[in-house]
């Protein structure tokens, strides 16, 4: 009798310990480790852990996981460098930079980022860890971040999911993030992935003026700009051209004068095009001359590869859904990839409007999710029973007042030390390398501030890092512009 006790008390407890899994509130781990970055060796510092969001009484209302290296060694932390770093979504956690760009450690992947078992981790040898200290960021309810609780009429859904309120609740976390580790005095940088850029934006104004924190740069990385995509205009259809074009080269689908050029050869051509022809066309609407909707969609057709009449029964205006099933239809019968169309897919019918499914989504994923859960729980030690949410639950997201695009102006007219630095992948066919160009060019009608930005591209999709030798480079020009960017006694005026 009493066995059978112990057991039913032993089963109780088990049952009472699954009914309370949950993330710590507030804790750290702390492992060391070492690296060998550009040919030199590197011993540093992992701090894994959680840090609360508070509600306006001091009550915690979320759990922020976070990942935070810092170089050994370093005699004056004041002078260096702190790199702030979000992925995008909204809803995705930090893992993709995390675990294939900027830190210590990526994916076993191969030169062209596609999956290979075992799974794993390496050491990145170009990481940026040698210049600046790094901490990667999970908003509430992507990684293991979590509201408190985390379902329930308690939640207050509003003061996490939007635009407006994500980059509030952020910005007073790295408040309490930077002070926590004493980092008032370095010079701070914050860098966003696709929807991150949007974050990014928002962050560089709501951490000057609500915090009174100030930034020497401000990173995108395949950069969302929601005013692009939002309003269905002119604009944003045309803005797609550039992207169809390095795509349809990629794919060897262009004309052979243009197939035999190099595709920074083909794309300033396309650029132009788009600008000076192709958006006036659109704009015209149903009221465009019967001869120059030809004109426009012959052209269309030889930097895209589609057929004239496709781009015709589109009236100018292609999805670029239909690129990415239409561009090989006849050609191999694949479907490529939406955030980097260098992946090919296989859907049930050649028919149809848009693919069955994102390929090269489903390739990262098959890489990442094993990869992260094995880091984070045996090389970092920070056990949980906890999912890490590559995705997260954050619908319904506000996207009511947007104005990242004028914060980030008013950031910089600030703030002289402030510079930007975008890069973009020429195949990206969500976030595109033009769409990029264009934001850049409108966050400052004024062209006052134009040397304080610059733009990068690579010859590979939204996650370019992936890409062995953009790996490299794109890590090389994040160096250059930290080091480029760091006052070193010069005064902040105009």
């Amino acid at each position: 009798m009493k066995k059978l006790l112990l057991l039913g008390m032993a089963f109780c407890a088990s049952m009472t310990f699954a009914q309370e899994r949950k993330i710590p509130v507030d804790t750290t781990v702390t492992t060391q480790h070492s690296v060998t970055i550009n040919g030199a060796r590197i011993n540093y510092t992992a701090t894994t852990g959680t840090q609360p969001v508070w509600d306006e009484m001091g009550k915690p209302i979320a759990a922020l996981h976070y990942t935070y290296y810092t170089k050994n060694d370093v005699k004056d932390r004041a002078s260096r460098p702190l790199l702030i770093s979000f992925n995008g979504g909204p809803g995705s956690g930090s893992v993709w930079m995390h675990l294939a760009y900027t830190g210590p450690r990526i994916l076993k992947i191969d030169d062209e980022g596609y999956p290979v078992q075992p799974y794993g981790v390496k050491e990145n040898p170009y990481s940026v860890l040698d210049v600046t200290d790094i901490v990667y960021v999970n908003p509430v309810n992507t990684g293991y971040s979590r509201t408190i609780p985390e379902t329930g009429k308690e939640v207050d859904r509003k003061k996490f999911f939007g635009i407006n309120a994500d980059t509030k609740y952020l910005a007073e976390w790295l408040n309490t993030f930077v002070s926590r580790n004493n980092r008032w005095r370095s010079p701070k940088y914050i860098v966003g992935e696709s929807y991150g850029g949007t974050r990014v934006m928002g962050l560089s104004l709501a951490l000057q003026n609500q915090q009174w924190m100030y930034l020497n740069g401000v990173i995108m990385v395949s950069p969302a700009d929601y005013k692009v995509f939002r309003d269905n205009d002119p604009v944003s259809s045309a803005l797609n051209m550039p992207y169809f074009a390095a795509t349809a080269w990629h794919h060897k689908a262009l004309p052979a004068d243009l197939q035999s050029k190099d595709l920074l050869e083909v794309l300033p051509e396309v650029e132009e095009f788009t600008i000076n022809e192709l958006l006036p066309a659109i704009a015209k609407g149903g009221f465009i001359a019967d001869s120059e909707r030809k004109a426009i969609a012959d052209k269309m057709a030889r930097y895209s590869g589609l057929d004239v009449q496709e781009i015709l029964d589109h009236n100018l205006d292609v999805p670029t859904q239909f690129f990415w099933k239409a561009l090989m239809r006849r050609n191999g019968g694949y479907t490529i990839g939406r955030l980097d169309s260098r992946y090919l897919g296989i859907d049930k019918t050649l028919a149809g409007t848009r693919p069955d499914y994102s390929p090269e989504l489903t390739s990262w994923l098959h890489s990442f999710t094993p990869a992260i859960n094995y880091y984070l729980q045996e090389e970092l030690n920070f056990k949980t029973d906890i999912k890490y949410n590559m995705f997260g639950p954050v619908r319904p997201w506000d996207d009511s007042n947007d104005s990242v695009r004028d914060d980030l102006r008013q950031a910089m007219a600030q703030n002289p030390y402030l510079n930007v630095l975008i890069q973009s992948g020429y195949y990206d066919g969500a976030c595109t390398y033009f769409a990029a160009k264009y934001t850049m060019s409108q966050v400052d009608p004024s062209g006052k501030m134009k040397d304080r930005f610059d733009w990068k591209g690579y010859r590979s999709g939204h996650m370019m890092y992936l890409r062995k030798e953009d790996l490299k480079t794109a890590n090389e020009d994040i160096r250059a512009f930290i080091l480029r960017t760091q006052a070193n006694g010069k005064s902040a005026k105009y």
